[in-house]
């Protein structure tokens, strides 16, 4: 069906006619599903639908990777645990150019394109803001067409499909392969063997040289899936490369015909476990080893990959600094670095300074991080067990750097302890963080005040040590998908505003919204846009969660992954006030903006107190939404299962975009560019990227509050005591009294005992300590949503000085700073 040949392109790609594209998916759909249109089940018709779009992209993916091979220009490849893609139809709808006559072709056949949307089940390949932001990432590379390549893990089960019984968190796998994948593209034949365990002896080569030999003790095969990531209008496809684990010998005749089935297996099971699942719950000694078989599974891979089949076979590897750079995203891929060192050193033989020389010139390291228990540190026994050879490359790095160390600081050997790369307390590991900062070109934090704090506290020796290694590149969000794709009512009308389509490729020429800020009938199809969105949501919510919410609220929002430095429990107790104050009839209910509080989060498996809030949060929305006294100005809406997916419907009708993590705690946040991207005001603490949010779009469209993180640090210094809060605020003593009545538990004083206990005697993350400066944050809210005229001025100007927040501009700043890699014109 794909009959290229040099001057040829595919049917598919020629026409590009209604008539042409139903011709080729009834194709598809009898040749490729194996059914009539009349028999076609709704995932039939999506199936085939995905095939018949990518064949659209196909030539300019085969012509992509001809190309690249022709002219081996720099690439970038980019090391990630998690890609979490979303679904990819619209996407690919986009790229290709395609809606408009697939949606006329589908309709002509008595098919609704939205209907085959849905079809589409999500990947969860990703817990969070990792994971979307490499996809992000990708997205723009393509777009601008730079060569890269992304490597990552195909997780059989991504991150958990969250359900909620009695309102606690339940997680149920994600089968999001369960009805076929159509984006991806199995090579079985390309799969890569990796190694684990056994033991490392010495061995004299042919001259004489004597090297270390690492004898596994178990295998693994590696079999890439690739994936297509289509550029936007330019006619680039780049590639997602992702590893699936399978058993060097899957299946043992002899054993099974003995009659012992579940021995005749064991090695597939065990080996596909690597691949099984994203993040397996690693608070026991297996957890924590298939986290880092995982890791180290995904990078072998890769480097095998582009070393032995990316790479041309005569290619000098000396050159490899000039051929690509691997990015690693967060501490999950640095294992990579002695990997790199164990194929030069060990299996192409080359002198060990000679290829610490070529490593430390393409590995660069982001951060993505402040919190130390999120730094990894892997138990030396673990590693030495799993990865007998990478611990003693390990040893021989740390052993040089500190010398090096030791030179510069003769008389302070407390200095080298804290840069060893080897832990010694409180028990012997080996800290990813620093591995990664010692051999990386560049390491970079992922917004301005998180790269200086990570310079002058995180990794301040290393700063010290290795001046102009560290530097910044601020995150950023693709503009296609969140808001040409899903936000098309905003799209048509900037597009309409500023005369043409390019600032989906120029996030910059926003700008040019700004004087109509002040013009009364843009600011009125402005409202519409978002009263449609809100419109939209609602349906959405009805149908998906049986949710019914007022679209004539203000919607307040707040989704991203539950962990206590993100403080939904700010929020929590800000809803128990109003109520608390309507309730006692402190407060008319006549005096407050009618509001829905929405909140969207995830908590890991093993997080209990993140656990914990969730139940609170559903059992305050019990409570509240049952509450005739309320009615009307209080909702609390938590959608189960928070993805990509929802998000994008979700975050274009928010009005309050809620950001208000612990000052110094939260490394930059992309969710707050896609709501101010969106027409959201944001309501924060001067932490991660809200800093330059709120420099870019001023205090006046802004509702900033909380400590700074200096004010943080001097608090904690001194002393932190937050029952000294709840003693001082009757509000809070309120609010906190009111949950620990057991008013949200049917009675029970000891449900939510845990939490307040926790707030009252340890706050790790000061939620008393900011409470009322949000509380009062909050009246400033109410007071500008009551002038809907100057509100909505404010949110335009949110749109139009969220320029810089685009993934393109992130792209660039990487390019400049880090990778030194070129965009590439697709060939002729």
């Amino acid at each position: 069906m794909m009959r290229v040949t040099a001057n040829t392109e595919p049917i598919a790609t020629r026409e590009r006619t209604v008539e042409g594209f139903v011709r080729e998916y009834l194709r598809e759909l009898n040749f490729g599903q194996g059914v009539d249109l009349s028999r076609a089940s709704v995932n039939d018709q999506y199936l085939a639908l995905a095939r018949t779009v990518r064949h659209y992209l196909m030539v300019r993916w085969l012509e992509t990777l001809r190309h690249q091979s022709e002219i081996q220009a720099k690439s970038v490849a980019y090391l990630s645990a998690e890609f979490l893609l979303g679904r990819q139809l619209d996407n690919a709808l986009l790229a290709a150019d395609l809606t408009d006559i697939v949606e006329e072709g589908l309709s002509g056949l008595g098919i609704s394109l939205d209907e085959l949307r849905q079809a589409e089940v999500e990947p969860g390949l990703g817990n969070g803001g990792l994971g979307r932001l490499a996809a992000c990432f990708i997205d723009s590379l393509a777009t601008m067409n730079v060569p890269s390549i992304g490597y990552g893990i195909r997780y059989e089960y991504g991150i958990f499909r969250q359900t909620f019984v009695d309102g606690r968190q339940v997680e149920k796998p994600d089968s999001w392969l369960s009805l076929g994948s159509p984006w991806e593209f199995p090579h079985p034949e390309a799969a890569v063997t990796v190694s684990f365990g056994g033991s490392v002896e010495d061995w004299t080569d042919d001259d004489g040289t004597v090297r270390r030999r690492w004898n596994p003790g178990w295998r693994v095969l590696g079999v890439p899936y690739n994936y297509m990531v289509p550029g936007y209008g330019n006619g680039r496809v780049n590639t997602l490369r992702l590893w699936s684990a399978r058993a060097t010998r899957a299946f043992d005749l002899e054993i099974f015909n003995s009659g012992d089935y579940a021995q005749a297996v064991r090695a597939q099971t065990f080996a596909e476990n690597i691949s099984k699942v994203l993040y397996p719950e690693d608070s026991t000694p297996q957890g924590k080893e298939l986290r880092l078989q995982q890791q180290y599974f995904f990078v072998a891979c890769s480097l095998k990959d582009f070393v032995d089949q990316v790479l041309p076979d005569d290619f000098d590897l000396t050159r490899l600094p000039d051929r690509i750079h691997f990015q690693l995203n967060d501490t999950h891929p640095v294992i990579a670095i002695p990997e790199l060192m164990r194929i030069l050193v060990d299996e192409k033989k080359w002198a060990w300074d000679e290829a610490w020389s070529v490593v430390r010139q393409v590995f660069s390291y982001t951060c993505h991080t402040l919190l130390p228990e999120a730094l990894e540190i892997w138990p030396v026994e673990l590693l030495g067990r799993l990865l007998p050879r990478h611990l003693e490359i390990i040893y021989r790095i740390n052993e040089e750097f500190l010398e090096g160390v030791r030179a510069a600081h003769p008389d302070d050997e407390i200095r080298a302890r804290r840069m060893s790369i080897v832990a010694e307390f409180p028990e012997r590991g080996i800290r990813m963080a620093h591995l990664a900062t010692v051999a990386a070109v560049k390491v970079n934090g992922v917004a301005a005040l998180h790269s200086q704090l990570l310079r002058d506290k995180v990794l301040h020796d290393f700063a010290e040590y290795y001046p102009g290694k560290f530097t910044n590149v601020t995150n950023g969000i693709t503009p296609r998908r969140f808001v040409r794709l899903s936000n098309p009512g905003l799209s048509g009308l900037v597009t309409e505003a500023l005369g043409s389509e390019k600032w989906v490729t120029d996030l910059d020429l926003l700008k040019g919204l700004e004087p109509l800020a002040d013009d009364a009938e843009f600011r009125r199809r402005f409202r519409d846009v978002k009263a449609a969105n809100k419109r939209r949501l609602v349906g959405v919510l009805a149908e998906r969660d049986d949710l019914h919410l007022d679209p004539d609220t203000m919607f307040d929002v707040m989704v991203k992954r539950l962990h206590e430095y993100k403080r939904q429990m700010l929020k929590v107790l800000h809803v128990v006030t109003l109520y608390e104050q309507i309730s006692t009839g402190a407060l008319d209910p006549a005096d407050v903006t009618p509001r829905t509080f929405a909140f969207g989060a995830k908590a890991a498996p093993g997080y209990r107190m993140a656990k914990e809030i969730i139940a609170l949060i559903n059992a305050v929305g019990r409570t509240v939404n049952a509450d005739p006294a309320v009615q009307g100005r209080l909702t609390v809406a938590f959608p189960a299962n928070y993805n990509v997916t929802l998000a994008e419907t979700l975050i274009p009708a928010a009005d309050l975009s809620e950001q208000i993590s612990l000052a110094g705690k939260e490394a930059s946040g992309t969710g707050n560019m896609k709501f101010m991207l969106n027409g959201a005001l944001t309501i924060g603490t001067d932490d991660g990227a809200n800093v330059e949010i709120r420099e870019l779009v001023g205090d006046e469209n802004f509702f900033l509050f909380g400590l700074t993180e200096p004010e943080v640090a001097d608090l904690v210094e001194r002393g932190y005591r937050p029952a000294s809060y709840y003693e001082t605020n009757p509000g809070l003593r309120h609010a906190l009294d009111l949950i620990a009545s057991g008013a949200f538990s049917g009675g029970d004083r000891t449900v939510f005992e845990p939490i307040v206990s926790n707030l009252l005697h340890e706050d790790r993350f000061l939620v008393l300590a900011d409470f009322q400066a949000y509380v009062d944050a909050q009246a400033r809210v109410d007071a500008a949503y009551a002038d809907t005229e100057a509100w909505t001025r404010s949110a335009i100007l949110n749109v139009a000085r969220g320029g810089f927040f685009s993934s393109d501009r992130s792209m660039r700043d990487y390019l400049d700073r880090v990778w030194h890699a070129h965009p590439v014109p697709p060939s002729a």
